[in-house]
């Protein structure tokens, strides 16, 4: 199993929903409300959050758990949708999942995805 993070401009979350919905075989994803700072250091962005005399970029972080053989689809479609072709468009990161429970169940493994 997989885990799939991806960082994505706030405004491309329902280009990347949709197109994730289309891959047979995904079960699932989760979407979170970050901020943070890349090489450019939130300097010039319009939208940036200022906490504490800090500047952060606010972004979506989607993390998706799959089987190993979803994994590039799961890129590609989430490169493809994220897409502007600007500076900033984000970032994916491939982590192992070593284990999986379903609390309800107690089901271990592959089977809970």
């Amino acid at each position: 199993m997989k885990e799939v993070k991806a960082y994505i401009n706030k405004h491309k979350l329902s280009n990347v929903t949709l197109a994730l919905q289309q891959i047979d075989g995904l079960s699932g994803m989760s979407i979170s409300d970050v901020r943070g700072f890349g090489r450019g250091r939130a300097k010039n962005v319009p939208d940036r959050i200022t906490e504490d005399f800090l500047h952060y970029v606010p972004r979506v972080k989607i993390e998706v758990v799959c089987r190993d053989d979803l994994v590039e689809e799961i890129i590609s479609t989430i490169e493809r949708a994220a897409h502007t072709g600007l500076r900033g468009d984000g970032k994916i990161f491939v982590s192992d999942v070593e284990a999986a429970v379903r609390i309800s169940t107690g089901e271990r493994g592959e089977k809970v995805i």
